[in-house]
């Protein structure tokens, strides 16, 4: 009997009527394997892996291969986005036995758990260099039955070191009461040095960071921004836009629909893995924000504005909530609904094609594979000869209305499938973005949005236990009621709390701000270890798993430790807390040594030493236009601020409390335990912080 029927992943879902006897990540598993003396196959993947389900097509679809997986093991499917942390247990399994990763993961275990053996994609016949999946199934059932000690031994060992893995790149240093006052470990040439090791990793002709396949790197990209702000390094901010712009002119971006692919498989960003996921298109959304209040350019406010109508239409649930994620494949092929043949283009556009097809790159014999991804190869400063004597403003019409008629010819095409799972962690990302965008660009509706999805993620992901929140919810079959998965993991508490951070910055309504206190209070209680200064990924509470383990690199999200690190030192400076700051000290403190040599991916913890090491302003607006007064100059890129602001007394919060003038409205800037006099306009403020 296959037991996923019974789940709501959209991925486990997909191999319910598999042959293979699929178990969810549930006791019942654990408990046959060990009645019966099995060793388990853990198969672990996503609904957008493209390799997931050639290997379902391949092998989990074949009865043979199914029987002999029934007789065999225990066989269990994993949703990496439901369950993260056993992923990222056997994930580092792989990663030791193999020198390298992916998706599909196969891992074997004995009965308790202990992996003893982990590949990835595996064929079925032999091929690739690699054995057949059959093969792999044999040899290791025939040593788990006649070569137990052996079995025994591997997973004891492999244990041990998935167990220490994480020390590599923790170097805790013991701090005492004055270090953590004075901050006497971190100098400022720490941040240079961060940055000229990014500098060498800078693609100077497409933008990014190294060669292929190229990702959106944004938490780097966001370092560069506040790097330039500080440092006014030329090259930072020429970095930052040629990457920003190479994206946005690449196929990795959808022309005409909006949003972003996972990455480019090729240096120029032309050729992307189709599958879009609401945590990219959060991070590239919250990055072009602030590149566009340090630049004005009209790119990032175009690109903005396209990419959360893409959201706002394609992964908004009506009841609430934000979709996970678009699939890369539909009708079997990766990249078929987003492709164009040229003949299709001529046919829908008429006497436009020519100049669409020269302003997005498209060409006879295709690009990818026969067809056409679209793309913008010119400059804009290219665009006055590329139209051709035809005004600007005329040949964008043309462009804009010719990019609707073809997005509505590919609505009728059979779409990628969607994975409607909500994950906390990415739709308090994607609020982030939200009000990110309303802060540069002002339009309510953004405001409107993020507020109303972080109402609706209070009332539906916290759990009848004080502070506790769900880590995934599924809507039923008639889209009304919520099945809640699984309880929730660092990530999602680090990214909420940042969330409800940066919404009260937009609403500066306090119980976003004492939410955000109440959660962070939670972490410190159930994720801390006081030994190496750091978060554990999972709660102490949680007892399902081999092992906790502490999740420290930045990659396709920010790791939840850098996370909390940033969201701890805020939380400091809105609430005066020194216990709050010591904290973070400490962490930095962990890892500074590798944050130093390796910063591409320990980008966002790169942004936290800056905003520890730069003076932190502490900004404060009281007053009858206080609310408007703060809209205005929150268009300005201020970096390493915290900004808090009242219409009236205001005697909880420290920094407003004893600050209010009956008739003015007052600008207060605080910065390293001190404070300048108030002054009464803007431009006065900004004088004081630059």
């Amino acid at each position: 009997m296959n037991h996923l029927i019974h789940e709501t992943s959209p991925y486990l879902r997909q191999h319910a009527h598999n042959p293979v006897e699929w178990y969810a990540w549930k006791p019942a598993a654990f408990a046959r394997a060990k009645a019966e003396n099995k060793p388990i196959l853990v198969s672990i993947g996503y609904s957008t892996c493209h390799w997931c389900h050639v290997m379902e097509r391949e092998s989990f679809e074949d009865v043979d291969t199914a029987d002999f997986m029934n007789k065999h093991f225990i066989n269990i499917k994993v949703d990496r986005e439901e369950r993260p942390d056993v992923d990222q247990i056997y994930m580092e399994a792989c990663q030791i036995i193999s020198g390298s990763g992916g998706w599909p993961l196969n891992a074997f275990l004995t009965p308790e758990g202990r992996p003893f053996f982990a590949g990835t994609y595996y064929p079925p016949a032999p091929g690739y260099q690699r054995p057949s999946w059959r093969q792999v199934l044999e040899n290791l059932s025939k040593a788990f039955q006649s070569n137990r000690a052996m079995v025994e031994e591997q997973a004891a060992k492999m244990t041990e070191m998935i167990q220490h893995s994480d020390k590599n790149m923790i170097h805790k240093i013991d701090l005492n009461p004055n270090d953590l006052i004075d901050n006497q470990w971190f100098k400022k040439d720490l941040l240079q040095k961060i940055y000229k090791n990014l500098y060498n990793r800078f693609d100077r002709e497409e933008g990014g960071f190294g060669g292929a396949p190229k990702f959106p790197s944004t938490m780097s990209l966001q370092y560069l921004a506040e790097y330039y702000f500080y440092e006014k390094t030329p090259a930072a901010l020429k970095h930052l836009n040629l990457s920003l712009v190479k994206m946005i002119q690449g196929g990795i971006y959808d022309q005409i629909g909006g949003g972003f692919a996972r990455y480019a498989t090729d240096a120029a960003w032309l050729i992307p893995h189709f599958e879009k996921m609401l945590y990219d298109n959060a991070l590239i959304i919250s990055v072009l924000a602030d590149a566009y209040r340090l630049t004005s350019k009209k790119i990032y406010k175009e690109t903005i504005e396209a990419t959360l109508a893409f959201v706002q239409r394609e992964m908004t649930a009506k009841q609430g909530g934000f979709y996970a994620a678009y699939d890369a494949d539909s009708e079997g092929e990766e990249g078929k609904f987003y492709v164009w043949d040229m003949a299709e283009i001529k046919t829908i556009l008429g006497a436009d094609a020519d100049l669409f097809c020269q302003y997005y790159g498209c060409v006879e014999g295709g690009n990818f594979e026969g067809q056409n991804i679209l793309w913008r190869p010119y400059e804009e400063t290219e665009e006055d000869e590329l139209f051709d004597g035809l005004e600007p403003s005329k040949a964008h019409k043309i462009l804009q209305q010719a990019g609707e008629k073809l997005l509505k010819v590919r609505a009728k095409r059979i779409p990628p499938s969607l994975d409607d799972k909500l994950i906390l962690s990415w739709n308090a990302l994607m609020i982030s973005a939200y009000c990110k965008a309303y802060v540069a660009l002002g339009h309510p509706a953004y405001k409107a949005e993020a507020t109303g999805q972080t109402e609706f993620i209070l009332n539906n992901f916290v759990q009848d236990a004080p502070d506790a929140l769900w880590h995934t919810m599924q809507y039923d079959a008639p889209q009304k009621h919520l099945i809640p998965q699984y309880d929730a993991f660092l990530d999602d508490y680090a990214f909420f709390i940042e969330s409800l951070l940066a919404l009260y910055e937009i609403t500066f309504d306090k119980k976003y701000l004492y939410q955000a206190r109440q959660f962070t209070d939670k972490v410190i209680e159930h994720f801390w270890d006081e030994n190496q200064h750091l978060f554990y990924f999972t709660s102490a509470q949680q007892k399902d798993i081999l092992l906790r383990k502490k999740d420290l690199y930045d990659s396709a999200t920010p790791s939840g430790n850098s996370t909390m690190a940033k969201n701890v030192w805020r939380l400091g400076h809105f609430l005066e807390r020194t216990d709050y700051k010591q904290l973070v000290i400490k962490m930095l403190a962990s890892v500074q040594a590798s944050v130093e040599k390796y910063p591409t991916s320990f980008s966002k913890w790169a942004s936290t030493f800056l905003n520890v090491i730069q003076p932190t302003s502490e900004i404060a607006i009281l007053g009858e236009h206080a609310f408007a007064q703060a809209k205005i100059l929150q268009k300005h890129f201020l970096p390493n601020t915290i900004l808090m602001a009242s219409v009236g007394a205001e005697e909880d919060l420290p920094l407003l409390k004893n600050r209010f003038v009956a008739g003015k409205t007052l600008f207060y800037l605080c910065q390293n335990a001190s404070c300048r006099m108030p002054v009464e306009t803007i431009d006065e403020l900004l004088k004081m912080l630059n």
